[in-house]
């Protein structure tokens, strides 16, 4: 499937429509527990933060490291 290709014009008229119908005002996000336990893993599904976090944390510990040996 190809994505869709939109004029200069299209994108105009489609962000005046956002604009009148704001979308982001009926958004509520989860209402439950189990969904708001869902939903804040979505940063976590592809695996990436979890590597990056994990390289920050190494990160942090050798500053750290280099931090105590020059006081």
């Amino acid at each position: 499937m190809s994505a869709r290709k939109w004029t200069l014009e299209q994108r105009l008229r489609q962000s005046e429509a956002i604009r009148r119908w704001r979308p982001w005002e009926s958004s509520t996000g989860a209402k439950t527990a189990f969904g708001k336990a869902i939903s804040s893993k979505n940063a976590t599904k592809t695996g990436d933060s979890v590597y990056v976090r994990e390289l920050i944390k190494q990160m942090n510990r050798i500053l750290k490291e280099q931090r105590d040996l020059f006081n």
